[in-house]
């Protein structure tokens, strides 16, 4: 941990992770929310929601940020998809960590000043993610973690550097794969797949009613896929030992190179 907190370029990484989040946050709840306008005395307008115009929103915006920052941070912007790379030891405990505060900074900060530019909208819940009628929290919760796996079983499958057969663009499909989480859960839970996503918006609009269903379905989905992944799919070699190793001290070849070197190994790029 210490070794990796002196690190210039982890630091590097925990910004890029805080502002690429803000980022994608902004661009895609206030997509959501844009359907609302314009609003006319009280009343907003009458459209009904596109689901695949925001599916679409939050699936490019994940990937032109992956795209963005994936050779700084790895573009996790996620702690599901954090812990997933977590337990499949590619990141150390700490570095998880600071990640997902940078995570959840990032997404109130980006929900607090969208708050500001929708703040003509009556009732904005600014992207709040809730059950719909007739759907209970098992229900939800199940959704959640069927969204939540997929979107990091593409991620560990996308990003793995044993892979040889990896070609196109690895943020691309990683977007796609939030599209397709969204096309799928929006109906249901307003998708949440994104712990920190959700928080963001919970926090701002101060509603925290079945908020629980947002951690833990997200958390079961990303764990169950890495274990999925690293035990079933495509078993690593690594032993204990160097499992706890890079827990504690984080992968050598991530930080082996300092300045501005750019040459240093991250996740989002598949080799």
């Amino acid at each position: 941990m210490a070794s990796e907190f002196k690190k210039k370029m982890f630091w590097r990484a925990v910004v890029a992770e805080f502002l690429a989040m803000s980022l994608f946050i902004f661009i895609s709840i206030g997509s959501a929310l844009g359907f609302s306008f314009p609003v006319v005395g009280n009343k907003t307008s009458t459209r009904s929601q596109d689901n695949v115009k925001v599916s679409l929103a939050f699936g490019l915006s994940i990937a032109t940020m992956a795209q963005s920052v994936g050779h700084i941070s790895g573009a996790h912007l996620n702690p599901a998809v954090t812990l997933g790379l977590l337990l499949s030891c590619q990141i150390s405990i700490f570095k998880a960590l600071m990640y997902i505060i940078a995570q959840c900074l990032g997404a109130v900060v980006a929900t607090a000043i969208l708050s500001g530019v929708t703040s003509s909208l009556p009732n904005n819940l600014l992207g709040l993610n809730a059950l719909s009628d007739g759907v209970n929290a098992g229900q939800g919760l199940g959704i959640e973690i069927i969204a939540t796996l997929q979107l990091v079983l593409c991620v560990l499958a996308t990003t793995d550097r044993r892979r040889t057969d990896v070609s196109g663009s690895a943020p691309l499909a990683i977007g796609l794969s939030v599209a397709l989480g969204h096309l799928l859960a929006i109906d249901y839970t307003g998708c949440g797949i994104n712990p920190a996503r959700s928080f963001g918006s919970a926090l701002i609009a101060n509603n925290f009613e079945n908020h629980w269903i947002f951690w833990v379905g997200p958390i079961i989905g990303g764990a169950s896929a890495a274990l999925i992944y690293d035990f079933i799919l495509a078993p690593r070699s690594s032993d204990l030992t160097d499992r706890v190793k890079v827990w504690t001290s984080g992968q050598v070849e991530e930080y082996d190179l300092e300045g501005d070197d750019m040459n240093s190994r991250v996740e989002m790029k598949p080799k």
